[in-house]
């Protein structure tokens, strides 16, 4: 079992994200942290386009920046909307997450912490492709 994250620290990593993202469309930035299985630390921000429907969540930026440094297991993970509120993944996000983090992924929530498994049950993952 890992050691309790510094839940603030992350929140604050991913209020950094936020800052950074592109969202001139919806004007509802989001940034995303999380913490890796050999203790880095990846962050994200949602980047939108003109042709709305092919704009970025920030957890795909996450997702990216986790494979480009080497790959893991995301372990814990925290979102936060324009006003650095903490705010739950969409369910398209909650996919991409199962598939970096699994059912075990600890996930932070306006009601606390969650397993993802709790946010995403009997997922399709793929282990169904085997």
């Amino acid at each position: 079992m890992t050691a309790a994250p510094d839940w603030e620290a992350l929140r604050e990593a991913a209020r950094e994200a936020m800052s950074r993202a592109y969202a001139p469309y919806s004007g509802f930035p989001v940034g995303v942290a999380a913490l890796v299985d050999d203790g880095r630390t990846v962050v994200g921000c949602n980047v939108e386009n003109a042709s709305y429907g092919l704009g970025l969540c920030a957890e795909c930026g996450l997702v990216s920046s986790l494979q480009a440094t080497g790959g893991g297991r995301l372990t814990h993970f925290t979102c936060v909307d324009g006003k650095g509120e903490i705010l739950v993944p969409c369910g398209r996000c909650r996919q991409l997450l199962f598939e970096f983090g699994g059912a075990e992924l600890q996930v932070e929530t306006p009601e606390g912490v969650l397993p993802l498994s709790a946010m995403l049950p009997q997922a399709f993952g793929p282990d169904h492709l085997r």
